[in-house]
């Protein structure tokens, strides 16, 4: 090609950008003619000169630089420095750490730029004896049972009050629960053992499982699981995708067993409640289903619980729940308090969208008190509002601390579709609502008081499942251990009942308090442990609330722990 050629021809997109608007502008030619000289189509063409008629200064030129030697060192006066450190073998990344310490701060990126127009090349990758020190995170061994040292010797943990739930854990038969349940262990971690990780720190309130990183090296976290060392975070991930969803239902079933087994009284009066785990993904099959915390409805892991009302523990949880089968888990929690306990729940209380009026039906058939809401439509409001006065009567809520106290009550009776009989309706007004609160219930012979009375304390019931959720973190989903939703409820149960168990033996209105409470007051203490031969010492320091420790029997605990090799475990304080 020619030099005047080279001036003719474009040889990239803005010389002929340039050559086209000359065209235009100067030779005066067309728009048809100019689009088919220079490659364009004519709808580009007038694109291209109504741009440059906008910002007719536009630059198609750069300027030259002065030198390159003279504008590179302008741009880096850092440059021989860094030559001169990679002479040294040192990568990009410590080069840049070099020239930050001397006050100058030049990314690795660009380094790496300066050393490939040096003629550089970069560095074949080096192992980690040939790097240059820095200070790194130490790393914990692996966990192993086979690694525990009981030896006679002194340790100090900061989770020395989780030994307070030894005494219960050591009277069940732990093994066989895990065991019977098919959970799955390994010759460096049993079954039980990892469980008993898991719930260590579900006891412990941890809000995200992946913080046990940080208490890695806590002796007593060990101790309290039978093993060297706490297993890691990726360890407690991986645990929970492999149990089995079928190795659920037996857990909580042994689990049952065995509190039955520690003289630990069921009550007879329930409330369930749904509760949405909001999820933060993309999965399609996830369903959105209503968050009351947010008060919008999002995609989420549907899971009911069901909370004891006399101790105000979970004793029945299940997760995973789709829409198409929701309205049917209230029976399902029937079925197995009778296969459990030998009965049906003698009441159960819930919200109106927690089952179907023909669910209703079959509740009534089995013998099963319940008191649930009904939806408000436009149809009984206006019904209730056409009530003559004489038909309310007002009556007085006893232990009830609120300010509404004596409500008025329309009780009456109804007939829902798919619903055999009648029902008790009662329509309760001045409890601080606009609109009335609609009941409806198979009690026919209870007095009204009695019933909104009970009724009032699901409020209680609904706080203290709030408390659990918080405490015990079970919406801690977009945690960076991918902790399954069913592992981390059948975990909950086990943990709030433990807590419970706990609150019994303590009394002082510790059987009823909140966990927080609890925690606070007795789990979340230093201890110094002494391995003293066949026996394991917990030394408490000086505490405001160790005297009901005392109270409570725990000075004269002593009760060999088959994980820890039979050993004898007393509380000092």
């Amino acid at each position: 090609m020619s030099l005047e050629t080279r001036f003719l021809v474009p040889h990239n997109a803005t010389h002929r950008q340039y050559e086209a608007l000359r065209a235009f502008f100067v030779e005066e030619l067309s728009y048809g003619e100019v689009a088919r000289r220079f490659g364009y189509t004519e709808g580009s063409v007038k694109v291209l000169c109504s741009r440059f008629r906008t910002d007719p200064v536009r630059r198609f030129f750069i300027d030259p630089p002065v030198g390159r030697r003279a504008a590179t060192e302008h741009r880096d006066p850092a440059r021989d420095q860094i030559v001169a450190l990679r002479k040294q073998n040192l990568s990009i990344y410590d080069i840049a750490d070099r020239l930050e310490a001397d006050g100058r701060s030049l990314s690795p990126p660009a380094i790496g730029r300066i050393l490939k127009e040096e003629g550089f090349a970069r560095l074949p990758r080096r192992r980690d004896d040939e790097r240059p020190g820095h200070p790194e995170v130490e790393r914990a061994e692996t966990a192993d049972v086979a690694g525990l040292d009981l030896s006679p010797r002194t340790l100090h943990t900061k989770y020395g009050g989780l030994f307070l739930f030894v005494p219960f854990l050591a009277r069940m038969p732990f093994e066989r629960i895990v065991g019977a349940a098919d959970l799955p262990g390994s010759r460096m971690i049993p079954a039980a053992h990892a469980i008993r990780s898991l719930l260590a720190l579900k006891l412990y309130g941890n809000a995200r499982h992946s913080h046990v990183m940080s208490d890695v090296f806590d002796p007593g976290l060990a101790l309290f699981a039978g093993l060297n060392v706490i297993p890691k975070a990726s360890y407690l991930t991986q645990y929970s995708c492999r149990i089995r969803p079928e190795a659920y239902p037996l857990l909580i079933d042994r689990w049952f067993d065995a509190l039955t087994g520690l003289r630990y009284t069921h009550g007879t009066s329930f409330d369930a409640d749904f509760h949405t785990i909001p999820f933060h993904g993309e999965d399609a099959l996830i369903q959105s289903h209503y968050v009351s915390k947010r008060s919008r409805r999002q995609k989420g892991v549907l899971a009911l619980v069901v909370n004891d009302t006399e101790n105000r523990a979970f004793c029945y949880v299940d997760a995973d729940i789709r829409k198409e089968t929701m309205s049917d888990q209230i029976i399902a929690f029937a079925d197995f308090w009778r296969r459990k306990a030998g009965h049906y729940p003698s009441e159960l209380i819930f919200d109106s969208q927690l089952t179907t009026y023909a669910n209703l039906d079959r509740l009534n058939r089995l013998g099963i008190s319940f008191i649930t809401l009904r939806r408000r439509s436009p149809k009984i409001l206006e019904h209730i509002r056409a009530a003559p006065p004489s038909a309310w009567r007002r009556i007085e809520l006893q232990n009830i601390a609120r300010a509404f106290r004596t409500p008025r009550v329309l009780d009456t009776t109804t007939t829902l579709t798919g619903y055999r009989g009648q029902l008790r309706q009662l329509a309760v007004t001045d409890l601080g609502h606009p609109e009335p609160t609609v009941l409806i219930t198979n009690q026919m012979r209870r007095g009204p008081g009695k019933l909104i009375q009970r009724y009032a304390r699901r409020m209680i019931i609904e706080n203290n499942i709030a408390d659990a959720i918080d405490f015990f973190h079970m919406d801690a989903l977009s945690s960076t251990v991918a902790m399954k939703v069913n592992c981390d409820l059948v975990l909950t149960l086990m943990a709030s009942s433990l807590y419970r168990l706990l609150g019994h033996r303590l009394g002082n209105g510790n059987d009823t308090a909140r966990f927080r409470t609890v925690f606070r007051n007795f789990i979340d203490a230093t201890a110094h442990i002494e391995l003293d031969g066949p026996r394991i010492n917990v030394s408490f320091h000086k505490r405001a609330h160790n005297p009901q420790l005392v109270a409570a029997g725990y000075a004269d605990e002593e009760v060999p722990v088959p994980w820890l090799g039979g050993k004898r475990l007393r509380f000092v304080f």
